[in-house]
């Protein structure tokens, strides 16, 4: 059947939620999709790392041009890293400071919710910050030492968005009503969850063999995101009642830090 308008209203929503992906994750601009609610938002979550395919490009392409014209593996490590915060509108980093301080602000779930709210960075989400920000320029440094690093790098960055399908799991609560976030939360299937990672695995597993590293790499990197994705959710539930937006992207900043020092 079609609408008015002779479009599908399947592929209508998929591609509204494609267009929610790809505008929230990247800079990237789209038309905006015609609704945000969870049929759109859902979906999206699962798209996230088919939408920042050109930002894994970009942090590829940014170590190979470095790499090739010999400047120092450090400063294109942290260019690539700064490449892809722009990219991405420094979104994700964002949540991971509001996230840090709203953990630490209160053992109270309504003041740490209003300290993540504020959009001021505190000590712990400064800490948060350079702790994982240097994880990730630690990690990509070593790896431009292979030939086959520039590209691993950039597909850590598209694997670590699949963590939003761990986020938004059915089951997850979430923290408040309204927000960014909200409507994404517990829209993911646990097998499409399951769906997506073991494809994520998979790719993982095919760039290391392709570099000539065992192929088991890849599973051993996405059970260390996983896990730390694990431990941030639960404690979120645990001290402010369930996830909300910022958690999303502190999950991903994290998740990416562990898949690139897994990588080395």
């Amino acid at each position: 059947m079609t609408d008015s308008a002779g479009t599908d209203p399947t592929n209508r929503s998929l591609i509204d939620s494609w267009r929610f992906a790809v505008g929230t994750l990247t800079v990237i601009p789209v038309s905006p999709p015609r609704s945000g609610d969870r049929a759109v938002s859902g979906p999206a979550m699962v798209l996230a790392p088919l939408a920042v395919v050109p930002l894994g490009l970009l942090v590829a392409l940014v170590c190979l041009a470095g790499r090739e014209l010999g400047l120092a593996s450090i400063g294109v490590a942290a260019a690539a890293v700064g490449a892809l915060a722009l990219g991405s509108r420094a979104f994700h980093l964002d949540g991971l400071a509001d996230t840090a301080d709203g953990l630490t602000a209160s053992y109270d779930a309504e003041r740490s919710l209003a300290v993540m709210k504020t959009g001021d960075v505190g000590p712990a989400g400064a800490g948060a910050l350079v702790l994982t920000l240097g994880m990730q320029v630690g990690a990509i440094t070593a790896l431009l030492g292979l030939d086959h690093g520039p590209w691993l790098a950039g597909l850590m960055v598209i694997v670590s968005r699949g963590v939003l399908t761990l986020t938004c799991l059915r089951g997850v609560p979430a923290a408040r009503t309204g927000g960014l976030g909200s409507a994404s939360v517990g829209a993911v299937h646990p097998a499409v969850t399951v769906a997506v990672w073991v494809a994520l695995t998979a790719a993982m597993s095919a760039m290391f063999v392709v570099g000539g590293e065992a192929w088991w790499r890849g599973p051993v990197s996405a059970v260390v995101a996983v896990v730390v994705v694990a431990i941030v959710v639960r404690r979120a539930v645990k001290r402010l009642g369930g996830v909300t937006g910022d958690v999303f992207g502190a999950s991903i900043e994290l998740a990416l830090a562990a898949l690139l020092l897994s990588a080395t």
